[in-house]
């Protein structure tokens, strides 16, 4: 795979905080234009590699290129190339949905800032509702109005970090909705999730974070080639990624218990 290829390339990061290890050694890569999504258990150290490749916390150890740029040595190269969207939702509720565009349009210097906007909310299906409060959105509105705001300056790179967290089934759809479209459109989306079946919808490859390692790291295809074969009964029965989860991390779990 050539350089230019590349989105984001980790080797051997760590990180601990105090006397408590988070990261552990933990590298991959991630392909220019697909989805990556990286999956875990809550305190595994999803949002920690997120802080880190988003230059937003410093580790200990190891490595971290983002869109060519090391986040330890050109940190103000990395954060003008990507965008961030964290766990909730970073919007102005007092400002109007506009509102919220235009002043970030502003922030990042650039012209024509209604025109951004607007395009924004076309695209995110929330031109009716643009002159409204923020106040007065669904959680699915206000998600949809967060990921259009971290598009302002059409970013090569956009992290999502549990983006559909407290969505209901609607809001959760209308955001994958949302992210195939941007993989379509050429940006790298790296997504954190504990949610089995969004990465199953999503997922470009899929990593799983377990214990501050990555102990897997493939395509759902290739992930499905490590559970048994299917039993075959009325119908042949696929294994869904969350089998494949909980068999991973079972074994996993097993062979340390092993070591012991």
């Amino acid at each position: 795979m050539l350089p230019n290829e590349i989105a984001i390339s980790v080797q051997g990061l760590k990180k601990s905080y105090k006397n408590v290890t988070v990261l552990e050694g933990v590298g991959f890569e991630v392909k220019t234009g697909s989805i990556f999504a990286l999956l875990g258990s809550n305190g595994t150290g999803k949002t920690t590699i997120v802080k880190i490749l988003t230059t937003l916390l410093k580790h200990d150890s190891g490595t971290a290129v983002v869109n060519g740029f090391d986040v330890a040595a050109k940190p103000d190269s990395v954060r003008q190339s990507i965008s961030l969207t964290g766990q909730f939702a970073a919007v102005d509720e007092i400002l109007t949905g506009r509102e919220n565009l235009i002043m970030i349009a502003r922030l990042r210097h650039l012209d024509n800032p209604r025109q951004v906007a607007d395009d924004l909310l076309k695209r995110f299906g929330l031109t009716d509702a643009a002159d409204r409060r923020v106040s007065t959105y669904s959680g699915g509105m206000r998600r949809r109005l967060d990921i259009a705001m971290s598009l302002v300056g059409e970013s090569q790179l956009i992290f999502l970090d549990e983006p559909t967290t407290g969505l209901d089934p609607e809001g959760r759809i209308e955001v994958w909705k949302m992210v195939k479209e941007l993989a379509g459109s050429g940006t790298t989306v790296f997504l954190t999730t504990q949610y089995l079946d969004e990465a199953e919808q999503l997922a470009d490859r899929i990593a799983i974070l377990h214990k501050g390692r990555i102990i897997v790291n493939d395509t759902l295809a290739e992930l499905k080639k490590l559970f048994p074969p299917a039993k075959v009964e009325y119908i042949e029965k696929q294994p869904t990624l969350e089998e494949i989860f909980l068999a991973i991390v079972g074994k996993k779990e097993e062979k340390d218990n092993g070591n012991d």
